[in-house]
């Protein structure tokens, strides 16, 4: 019998499994589908000469989470790479906001729209520069970050404090309207506020515009080389290596309580499997709390949270395989990993009050990938292993659009969209669908049939929005991976502090349980050898 079970090989509970072997726990990963990763995984299903990363794909969260950079991984194989420029957000006249890899460079480049927009950029990369690291420590360690908090609290004094702090909580609109006299800079941050499910109205999308923006320029928007896949084979490579035990295939049917302590799970298959210390979970918060453990061990109070738990929107994403690199009409969009495609932060407000009315996009938003400029090993020189994904409703209304989209994503309706966001490229890359040689639809159905915890392709496990987060993640007055059920721990993204692939969740679980025995102290001292 192991010390722990982890429910689910995501990132998170890879982390989670990975820092209990560490502190010299037993531990023993049980994945329902045939291979680890949940969202981080690649393979050569578009063609079989191109790396196509299935879900996530640019990870500047990685490459900034003090979680991952503590367990190592480059020992393990991994190795990361970036694209001459981070991301761009082309405009149909042909100018080009850019983010580039170097401060002076991006400034320059903005100051083409306005000029004192290179000033107010650097600006504000000054003030990141001075909260950042303390800021991103206290995003990714348990609610409340009290040490942490207090470090970021000195530095936010520094830094104007009060101000700053007011900038976190603006829409991305008005900060940009605020920071920048011209659309360069605003469309950086509103288009990387959109990463997430907020609209450039919504409170809090400054912040995580802004978040976002100063970590592509102070870390970029890394890859793995060789695909996405290989983040996690080398998580599932230290935690074998370690001693962990990784089972795929094997769906956990229910977590076993007994005495209102959760002793092990339970499979499809009809083994039990038991744990001696503590059970993690690495699944939806709805998933695990109605299907694997119960509403007789729970709170009425969480039952009734629950059903107000609110899911990020869902996605849409297709995949190509393509014969040359995409025509941009602007340029620069050329050398980017990461392009942003729509009609400025007027586009992004359209696109984002259509899915609030329920409605399919007419002209989706869509981030597009381009992975062999950010990896030339993944498709053969002179080609572009490349994808885009756009947003859709979780429950679809009605299609702003031609094609009466309804939701169901029968084939006429996964080709149907997949023609928009072609369509919404070939807008700004004329000659783009000529080059298309072969092509994959992932459907916000066919997301979660292959990774459960993207429920109907809410890539976040929840809303980003600022009432389901800290205190409120993933109902109110939790905010911690600690659950009702003494022993079982939430590892996943429906957990503080969300999504993104950064390893937090499956920390903060892992040091919960190492805590409830007495043992955070050995976890700290095994992670500075």
């Amino acid at each position: 019998m192991p010390d722990a079970v982890v429910i689910g090989a995501g990132p998170n509970g890879l982390v989670a499994a990975n820092l209990l072997v560490d502190a010299g726990w037993s531990v023993e990963v049980l994945e329902a589908q045939e291979e680890p990763g949940g969202a981080v995984r690649s393979d050569r299903g578009v063609h079989p000469d191109f790396v196509s990363d299935l879900f996530s794909a640019f990870y500047p969260l990685a490459a900034a989470s003090p979680v991952l950079a503590r367990l190592g991984l480059a020992a393990e194989g991994l190795r990361w790479s970036h694209a001459p420029r981070v991301l761009a957000h082309p405009l149909l006249d042909g100018r080009c906001a850019v983010l580039e890899r170097r401060v002076l460079e991006t400034a320059s480049g903005l100051e083409a729209f306005a000029p004192t927009d290179g000033d107010a950029w650097r600006d504000m990369y000054a003030v990141w520069s001075r909260v950042g690291p303390d800021l991103v420590q206290t995003l990714f360690t348990p609610f409340p970050p009290v040490r942490a908090g207090l470090r970021l609290a000195a530095k936010l004094r520094a830094a104007g404090g009060l101000r700053l702090a007011r900038n976190l909580a603006l829409p991305v609109r008005r900060l940009g309207e605020e920071e920048f006299a011209g659309a360069g800079g605003r469309l950086l941050l509103a288009g990387n506020a959109l990463h997430a499910d907020l609209s450039p109205e919504a409170a809090g999308s400054g912040g995580f515009g802004w978040m976002m923006s100063m970590l592509g320029q102070s870390h970029g928007f890394p890859v793995p080389v060789g695909g996405a896949g290989i983040l996690t084979a080398t998580l599932v490579s230290r935690l074998q290596h370690r001693g962990g035990v990784l089972r795929c295939g094997e769906r956990v049917e229910s977590v076993v309580v007994r005495g209102d302590r959760a002793v092990g799970v339970r499979t499809a298959g009809g083994e039990s499997v038991g744990a001696r210390r503590a059970v993690l979970a690495d699944t939806s918060v709805t998933a695990l709390y109605r299907d694997l453990v119960g509403q007789e061990h729970l709170p009425s109070r969480l039952l009734w949270d629950l059903e107000r738990f609110q899911w990020d929107f869902a996605t849409f994403k297709v995949d190509w395989a393509l014969g040359g690199p995409v025509p941009w009409t602007a340029p620069q969009a050329a050398g980017a990993g990461t392009v942003h495609l729509a009609d400025g932060i007027d586009g992004l407000t359209r696109f984002a009050s259509q899915i609030a009315m329920g409605q399919v996009p007419a002209e989706p938003f869509a981030l597009l990938g381009q992975m062999t400029t950010a990896d030339p090993s993944r498709s053969p020189a002179g080609t572009e292993s490349a994808w885009a994904y756009t947003h859709v409703p979780q429950r679809i209304a009605s299609d702003a659009g031609p094609d009466h989209i309804t939701g169901q994503w029968d084939a006429r309706e996964q080709e149907a969209m997949a023609d928009r966001i072609e369509a919404q490229v070939e807008r700004f890359a004329p000659g783009f669908r000529a080059l298309i040689g072969a092509r994959r639809i992932l459907a916000p159905t066919t997301l979660q049939a292959m990774d459960e915890n993207l429920h109907n392709g809410a890539i976040n496990n929840g809303t980003t929005a600022l009432h389901q987060q800290a205190i409120f993640r993933p109902t109110p007055g939790t905010g911690r991976p600690e659950t009702p059920v003494k022993g079982l721990f939430l590892a996943s993204a429906a957990a503080h502090p969300g999504g993104g692939v950064h390893g937090a969740p499956g920390a903060n679980a892992a040091r919960a349980a190492l805590r409830s025995h007495g043992l955070q102290t050995l976890l700290h001292r095994a992670q500075r050898i």
